[in-house]
């Protein structure tokens, strides 16, 4: 049976989930942003920021703009920030989480955009980017051909975009997926572990932001190969608890 489709804020609760790596240059305007557009509840923070050990002002800056902050003491990767940030909105009763990277690449509106995007409230909800359009540096857009040509062979759907960090998660049914991977293969496997489980995967067009002076912590050669090798052994995995 298919979950209730999403209208508004008021059909569901969620949380933006920014994970945050040495950004104290860009994090404070994000959640400014988000905050300024993402109506909050009392005692519920509308953002929740994964300091994933920072040692800079990643932290300061994010709860000077108004966000909750969840620090790890040290870098564990992207993949752990997001489990993290999830554990911490179900904690706060949130339905379902909407991922933005701390790099501003991905506008507030279109964050809301997404979280109220009329999908089943328990559907993965995937943005999908046009590089191109978007002067994404081509290794980028190389690196993302392979890994939406891997998860489309394997999943047996066609995927769009497999690395767009703008993403809604259903919490509950997110984490009882078992997503191992502590780096940028999270997303991946969510996504192939998603697919397989015959999840409803929604994909979304979204516009992103590519400023000149943009700082990346994802590794265009080593990422992608992760990404790959994700897949292969969580098919193994999954073939094995079979």
């Amino acid at each position: 049976m298919p979950g209730r489709l999403v209208a508004d804020f008021a059909e569901m609760r969620v949380i933006a989930v920014v994970p945050a790596y040495f950004a104290e240059a860009t994090v404070g305007r994000v959640v400014s942003r988000l905050v300024a557009l993402w109506p909050g509840e009392e005692g519920v923070p509308s953002v929740i920021v994964v300091d994933d050990g920072s040692r800079d002002r990643t932290s300061d800056a994010a709860s000077s703009a108004g966000a909750y902050v969840v620090r790890h003491p040290r870098n564990r990767g992207k993949g752990a920030a997001l489990r993290t940030g999830l554990e911490r909105a179900r904690a706060f009763g949130a339905d379902a989480v909407v991922s933005v990277d701390a790099d501003e690449q991905h506008p507030a509106d279109e964050a809301v955009r997404l979280a109220t995007f009329p999908a089943p409230a328990d559907a993965l909800v995937l943005g999908v980017r046009d590089l191109l359009r978007a002067g994404a540096p081509r290794a980028n857009q190389r690196s993302n051909a392979i890994s939406n040509f891997f998860l489309s062979r394997f999943t047996g759907r066609a995927l769009g975009d497999t690395q767009c960090g703008l993403r809604r998660y259903p919490v509950e049914r997110t984490l009882a997926l078992g997503a191992r991977s502590d780096g940028y293969a999270f997303e991946a496997e969510v996504v192939l572990r998603a697919a397989r489980a015959s999840w409803r995967i929604e994909q979304v067009p979204v516009h992103v932001l590519y400023p000149h002076d943009r700082r990346t912590h994802f590794d265009s050669l080593k990422d992608p190969t992760r990404i790959v090798f994700r897949v292969l052994t969580t098919l193994l995995w999954d073939r094995g608890a079979t």
